[in-house]
C-alpha cells in the first residue's frame, strides 16, 4: 500500500495537486499574517461592519452578567437554545443601536480629544490604587479584558463620542411641576362604586357542547394544541451514593481510623468571658472612662460591680458583665487575643475593638477534649464508605467513558462493564424531564443533534459532583399537533365554560338594565365600596380596573358598565369620583424623579427608531 502511494505521488497530476495544496496553505498563512479576515460580519450598518467577533464578545459579557445576576437559575435558562438565541439577538440589536448613534455623532461633527480620553482613564476608579492612578494596575486590567492600550483608547473614543450625543439628547429631559401634579392627582383619585357579581358556575349544569362544536373549535385553533418535542432515553448511571451503599466498613476499621486521627474529633477549648464596654462613639471620652474603670479595678473594686455601674453594654451589665462561652477565633481579633491570653479570674488591660473599648475578664475555661468513639462511630463509618466509594467511582468513570465511546451504538456492554442495569425513561419534553435527570446539562444533551441525529451514546454528563450518566436516544417525537382524541375533554370543558360565561353575561346585562332604570335588585347582593383606590386589592382586580375606566358621572347621577371576571361577570355602578388627598411637594418631586428616566428612555428609543428607519442594515449570510 505504501509503495503504491509513493508511486502515485510521482505522477504529474499528483504533483500538480500537491503544488495547489502548498499554495493554498501559503496564501492562508500570508492572509493570517496580513490580518485580513474572511469571517462573515454579524451585521453591516450603513456600510460599517459589526464583526462576528464583536458580537461574540458582547454576547459573552451579557451571558456573564446574567449568570452573576440569576445564579443557579441561569443554568436552566442557558440549556434552552431558543432563549440564548434570543439573548444573542438582543445583544446584536444593541450593537446596531450603538453603531447608529456613533454614526450620528460623527455626522454631527462631535469629537473627543486625546486629553479628554487621558483624563477619563486617570479618573477611572478601576485603574486606581488608594485613590491614585496606578499604571501597572491599568495595564493589568487591560490584559485581563483582552485589550491593547491603543485598541482600548480607540474604544473609549467611540464610546465617549457616542455619550456626548446621548447626553445631549436624553440628559436634557425634564418634567414640569404641573405634569407631575396632574399625574399624582390621577393616581391618587378614588371612586365610590356599587357592584354585583353574576357567577357562571350555576349555568354550567344547563350548558351542552356537541361533538361538532368540539371538532370545529379544534380545527380553528390548531396552534393551541401544539405538542412539544419529546424524547425518551436509555441511560447508564454512576453515582457515589449508590456505590457507598454496597461498601461495608467494620467497626474495627472505624476505630483504627479514630485512633490515628483523634485530632479531627477534638472539641475546641471554650472560655467564659465578661467585659466592661465603653462605646458612646466619642473615642477620647470612651478611652478616659475605660481608664477610670480600670483604676477602680486596680484599687480592688469588684469587676461585676464596676460593670453594672459603668458599662455601656446594659444587657451584660445586669449580669455583672458576663457574656458567653467563646471558642478561639469567634470574636473580634483584639477581643479574642486578649481573652485567650488571660488566666482564670484575671482581667485585661484596656482593649480597643471595632465595638469600642473593653476591659475583659476570664471567668472560666472548658478544656477541649476528644469526642468519645461511640459518639462519632457512625460518622467515621459513613466517611470511610464514602472515601472508598469515591475511589471506586473514579476508576469506574474511566470504564464508563471508554466503553460507551468504543461501543457507541449500545449501552449494554457499558452496563455489563460497570455491573449495573441499563435504565430508561418515558417520553418527556424539555420542561418535564424526570426528576433524577432534570439538569440543564442533561436536557441540553438529550435534545442535541449529537444524540438525536446520530443515535449514538452521549459523552459523560455530570448530573452532580460524583454523579454522572451516559445517555442514548430510545425514541424521538417531533413537535406537532396533538390529536383531537387527546384534547377533546379539555376543549369540551372550555366551551362549556364559555357558554356558562355567555349566560352569565346575559344575566348581567339584565341586572345592568334594572340598575339603569333604578329598579331594586333582590336576587343577588349588591356590594358598596367607597373611596376605592386605583390599586386596591380588596376586590377583584377586573372590577377595580373597569371602575377606573368608566366615565365620571354627573353630579347626583351614576355611570354603569359590566366587567368580565374569570368565572362570570360583574355589574358596576360608579356613583362618584373623589379628588386625590394629601398631595404635597414631596409626592410631586418623587413623581418627577420617576418620570425623568422614563422620558429619557423613550427619547433614546425614538432616536434609535428614527435612525434605523433611515439606515441600511444588512445581515450577511455565510455561503
Amino acid at each position: 500500500m505504501l509503495e503504491k502511494i509513493r508511486e502515485g505521488s510521482q505522477g504529474v497530476i499528483a504533483k500538480s495537486i500537491l503544488v495547489l495544496v502548498i499554495l493554498s496553505f501559503a496564501f492562508a498563512g500570508v492572509s493570517s499574517y496580513l490580518g485580513t479576515s474572511t469571517d462573515v460580519p454579524a451585521a453591516v450598518v450603513n456600510g460599517d461592519e459589526i464583526t462576528a467577533n464583536e458580537l461574540e464578545q458582547a454576547f459573552q459579557n451579557e451571558r456573564g452578567r446574567l449568570e452573576q445576576q440569576l445564579g443557579e437559575m441561569f443554568d436552566a435558562l442557558a440549556a434552552d437554545d431558543n432563549y440564548m438565541n434570543g439573548i444573542k439577538q438582543n445583544v446584536l440589536d444593541r450593537l446596531i443601536s450603538d453603531k447608529l448613534i456613533s454614526q450620528a455623532a460623527e455626522d454631527l461633527g462631535l469629537r473627543v480629544s486625546d486629553e479628554q480620553i487621558k483624563q477619563a482613564i486617570l479618573n477611572e476608579q478601576a485603574f486606581q490604587t488608594d485613590g491614585v492612578f496606578d499604571n501597572d494596575r491599568y495595564l493589568a486590567v487591560l490584559r485581563q479584558l483582552g485589550y491593547q492600550t491603543t485598541s482600548f483608547r480607540n474604544m473609549m473614543r467611540v464610546d465617549m463620542t457616542r455619550r456626548q450625543l446621548l447626553t445631549a439628547l436624553v440628559g436634557s429631559e425634564f418634567v414640569l411641576d404641573g405634569e407631575a401634579k396632574q399625574l399624582a392627582e390621577v393616581q391618587g383619585q378614588t371612586r365610590d362604586i356599587r357592584y354585583l357579581v353574576v357567577d357562571s358556575t350555576p349555568f354550567l349544569a344547563s350548558s351542552t357542547v356537541s361533538a361538532e362544536e368540539i371538532k370545529a373549535y379544534y380545527e380553528s385553533n390548531l396552534i393551541q394544541f401544539m405538542s412539544q418535542e419529546k424524547v425518551s432515553l436509555e441511560y447508564v448511571e454512576l453515582d457515589v451514593a449508590d456505590l457507598a451503599k454496597g461498601i461495608e466498613t467494620s467497626v474495627d476499621d472505624a476505630r483504627a481510623f479514630y485512633e490515628d486521627n483523634q485530632q479531627q474529633y477534638q472539641t475546641p477549648e471554650k472560655r467564659l468571658a465578661a467585659h466592661i464596654l465603653f462605646a458612646s462613639g466619642d473615642d477620647s471620652a470612651d478611652e478616659a472612662k475605660a481608664e477610670a474603670a480600670l483604676a477602680k479595678l486596680q484599687a480592688g473594686e469588684d469587676f461585676a460591680a464596676v460593670a453594672k455601674s459603668d458599662s455601656d453594654d446594659q444587657f451584660s451589665a445586669e449580669q455583672g458583665g458576663q457574656l458567653d462561652w467563646f471558642e478561639q477565633g469567634v470574636m473580634d481579633p483584639a477581643f479574642d487575643s486578649a481573652l485567650f491570653a488571660l488566666s482564670t479570674g484575671e482581667y485585661s488591660q484596656i482593649v480597643k475593638s471595632e465595638f469600642g473599648y473593653h476591659i475583659i475578664k476570664l471567668l472560666d475555661v472548658e478544656s477541649g477534649a476528644a469526642a468519645p468513639f461511640d459518639d462519632v462511630q457512625d460518622k467515621i463509618i459513613a466517611d470511610l464508605q464514602n472515601k472508598k466509594a469515591v475511589d471506586e467511582f473514579y476508576s469506574l468513570q474511566s470504564v464508563l467513558a471508554d466503553t460507551s465511546y468504543e461501543i457507541p451504538d449500545t449501552l449494554d456492554e457499558t452496563a455489563k462493564a460497570l455491573g449495573v442495569e441499563v435504565q430508561s425513561t418515558a417520553l418527556f419534553s424539555r420542561d418535564n424531564a424526570p426528576v433524577n435527570l432534570n439538569t440543564p446539562a442533561l436536557i441540553k444533551a438529550a435534545f442535541s443533534d449529537d444524540v438525536i441525529g446520530s443515535g449514538m451514546n452521549s459523552e459523560v454528563i455530570e448530573l452532580a459532583p460524583n454523579h454522572v450518566v451516559v445517555i442514548r436516544l430510545l425514541q424521538h417525537k417531533d413537535a406537532g399537533t396533538l390529536p383531537l382524541t387527546e384534547v377533546s375533554s379539555s376543549i369540551e370543558a372550555r366551551l362549556l365554560q364559555d357558554k356558562a360565561n355567555f349566560a352569565a353575561s346575559e344575566k348581567a346585562n339584565e341586572y345592568l338594565a334594572q340598575l339603569k332604570a333604578g329598579t331594586e335588585i333582590t336576587e343577588v347582593a349588591v356590594a358598596t365600596k367607597e373611596k376605592l383606590a386605583r390599586f386596591n386589592q380588596d376586590i377583584d382586580q377586573a372590577i377595580s380596573t373597569k371602575a377606573f375606566k368608566m366615565a365620571a358621572p354627573d353630579a347626583g347621577a351614576s355611570s354603569f358598565d359590566t366587567a368580565a371576571l374569570a368565572n362570570g361577570y360583574a355589574v358596576i355602578a360608579l356613583d362618584k369620583v373623589n379628588d386625590a388627598e394629601g398631595i404635597d411637594a414631596n409626592i410631586v418631586e418623587s413623581i418627577k424623579q420617576r418620570l425623568v428616566p422614563q422620558y429619557s428612555e423613550a427619547d433614546y428609543r425614538s432616536v434609535v427608531a428614527a435612525l434605523k428607519a433611515k439606515a441600511i442594515v444588512e445581515y450577511p449570510v455565510a455561503e
